[in-house]
């Protein structure tokens, strides 16, 4: 099975939230899709329901496909720590997440695409593996031959890399320190970890 590239603003309105960033198709019309989105009375989802939900979710923000998802699962239950939160601490540790988070791209798809089509460095070196496990110190820049795109332009003019405290941006030398592993607290996604280790418990 292939990626997800469908509207992005259905699969937002199933969960009920931006998962994908700001969305005016959300303000919009914040039901569910399809014909009787706005009229449907929905059964009471069942446990299992409700985990899926969850892991659907996280799967859908990070762009992951579900044997990915699952790897990086048993990867996060043999580490030590509360497996959940060391889940979403591997997740955002990916290259594209932090490419998406120090402002270089306006989202996680676009920031997959910037590393897939070789514009960003890994420490002086082109790093072309969206999936790339950063640790901290890591420097992520931006391709010399890259640095005039404009899509990374505009992305950095937004500055929303200041947000978050585990990435420091240099504005001048357009690259970024990955200086620590976030904290549960500090990572902003709605997801509901726990919800997650229990389906895969089970």
């Amino acid at each position: 099975m292939g990626r997800y590239i469908g509207p992005q603003s259905r699969i937002a309105r199933k969960f009920g939230e931006p998962i994908f960033g700001p969305d005016k198709v959300m303000e919009k019309k914040n039901y569910p899709p399809g014909q009787h989105g706005q009229n449907r009375r929905r059964k009471k989802a069942s446990e299992y329901g409700i985990q899926l939900r969850e892991k659907q979710k996280a799967k859908y923000t990070y762009g992951l496909l579900e044997k990915q998802f699952a790897n990086l699962f048993k990867e996060a239950t043999r580490r030590k720590g509360i497996t959940g939160e060391v889940l979403l601490q591997l997740l955002e540790s990916r290259l594209d997440n932090v490419v998406f988070r120090m402002g270089i791209a306006p989202t996680r798809n676009a920031g997959r695409q910037l590393v897939s089509h070789r514009h960003i460095t890994v420490n002086g070196e082109v790093v072309n593996i969206p999936s790339y496990r950063l640790r901290p110190g890591d420097v992520v820049g931006v391709r010399e031959k890259s640095k005039s795109l404009e899509v990374i332009i505009s992305s950095l003019s937004v500055g929303h890399h200041t947000k978050y405290t585990w990435v420091e941006w240099n504005r001048e030398t357009m690259s970024g320190k990955f200086t620590n592993i976030p904290q549960r607290s500090e990572i902003p996604e709605p997801i509901k970890e726990q919800l997650i280790v229990e389906l895969y418990s089970k």
